[in-house]
């Protein structure tokens, strides 16, 4: 997935001549709590957020130019990027979001916390079930069946508790992502849990193929 595929495009611009008091307005009127600052060629040169203004009509500033964070200061990323950079600038620096540029170094979007938010609540509502058929593309040459029976085998491990195959098969078609992320104790634990599940059926199958 990369950061075009997340980002806001119905943001707003504003310039570095605009008043203060007229972007505000705008930035309330469209519920925005940030916006690139461009020139006529969409390229980006400030930065403002909803502090930034609401410390101009404090302080009686009256310019965008007055109040705008300098590019230097700018965290922003490329629309080719992948969106996990995206995610990790905006969590690392703290940000409520940040601007996305082209190759030409044009604002073409802004990547929102919410934006983050919703995708990654998307991605936690995936069945369980994909995730392992996927997995079980990745190993050539080992069976559902087999991904099951290696699957059941390390839950008891992990749990202490019996279970089938068929009734493991059958709580991952039931639970999705975020379900499992929960239960397993964290998102490590969880992709942990997945290693160990492919190197055993990868070791059963060397072992089969030995005898």
């Amino acid at each position: 997935m990369k950061v075009k595929e997340i980002m806001d495009k119905e943001f707003i611009v504003v310039s570095a001549g605009d008043k203060v008091v007229d972007v505000s307005m705008k930035m309330e009127k469209t519920r925005k709590f940030t916006t690139p600052v461009v020139d006529d060629d969409m390229k980006l040169v400030g930065w403002v957020t909803s502090f930034d203004v609401m410390r101009g009509l404090r302080d009686g500033l009256e310019s965008v130019s007055d109040i705008m964070h300098p590019t230097e200061e700018i965290v922003y990323v490329n629309e080719n990027d992948p969106a996990r950079l995206a995610v990790l600038e905006t969590a690392h620096n703290k940000l409520v979001s940040i601007p996305v540029l082209d190759d030409d170094g044009r604002v073409v979007g802004v990547v929102r916390s919410f934006d983050i938010v919703e995708t990654l609540s998307q991605l936690y509502e995936i069945k369980v079930s994909k995730i392992f058929e996927a997995m079980n593309q990745e190993l050539k040459g080992v069976s559902w069946d087999e991904l099951m029976e290696a699957a059941a085998i390390i839950t008891r491990r992990r749990t202490g508790k019996r279970i089938k195959p068929a009734e493991y098969e059958e709580r991952i078609k039931n639970s999705t992502f975020g379900e499992a992320i929960w239960a397993t104790g964290g998102l490590e634990k969880f992709f942990v849990g997945l290693i160990a599940i492919g190197e055993l059926v990868i070791a059963r199958k060397i072992a089969r193929a030995r005898k």
